[in-house]
């Protein structure tokens, strides 16, 4: 079975931490770019980190120095470390696969769905006192 399955979130406070990881079972993920996005609910999704299969790494500004995108292709994961967490990041976050040649435009825009190839059905990152 071909899945992207996501882990990770949880309530932190302000300034906390948290690792979400993005398990891809069923297929080899490592030559795949792998992007995380968010969304609350009334909003538009908001692309927030992508990395390709030789590990360039994107941001958008409001994460950039706080969020670090890794893969562990061993373990056909790709992790996002969040620090610094704030209120603003409040959202569910999902994996999702990307064709390599719209990598930049999860985070530039405009980006759309025929870009994603599989995608996790997503964690729920709550960030409050």
């Amino acid at each position: 079975q071909v899945q992207l399955v996501e882990s990770g979130g949880g309530l932190v406070q302000p300034g906390g931490s948290l690792r979400l990881s993005c398990v891809a079972s069923g297929f080899n993920s490592q030559y795949l770019a792998v992007a995380w996005f968010r969304q609350v609910p009334g909003k538009e999704r908001e692309g927030v980190s992508a990395i390709t299969s030789e590990g360039e790494e994107y941001y958008i500004d409001s994460v950039k120095g706080r969020f670090t995108i890794s893969r562990d292709n061993a373990k056909n994961t790709v992790y996002l470390q969040m620090n610094n967490l704030k209120s603003e990041d409040t959202a569910v976050y999902t994996c999702t696969t990307v064709f390599s040649a719209a990598v930049a435009k999860v985070v530039t825009g405009p980006f759309s769905d025929s870009y994603i190839g599989y995608r996790g059905q997503g964690t729920q990152v709550t960030v409050s006192p």
